[in-house]
């Protein structure tokens, strides 16, 4: 699956950080709950508008 597409960096959202699908979570924002010790699960019991694939793009390595 080409996950490139579930990020988005907008100018003037969430200060350019890189976001999930447009919405105001940020990459930043996943990594840090998965840091702290959450799990997929919890994450997506918390915030029921994300999908797996869209934590699994947060995972992936910067493509140039």
């Amino acid at each position: 699956m080409n996950y490139q597409n579930l990020i988005t960096i907008e100018p003037g959202k969430r200060s350019g950080q890189p976001c999930i699908r447009g919405m105001r979570i940020t990459v930043y924002d996943i990594l840090s709950y998965l840091a702290s010790g959450m799990t997929y699960q919890e994450i997506l019991d918390d915030f029921p508008y994300l999908t797996q694939p869209d934590i699994l793009a947060c995972l992936q390595p910067v493509q140039q």
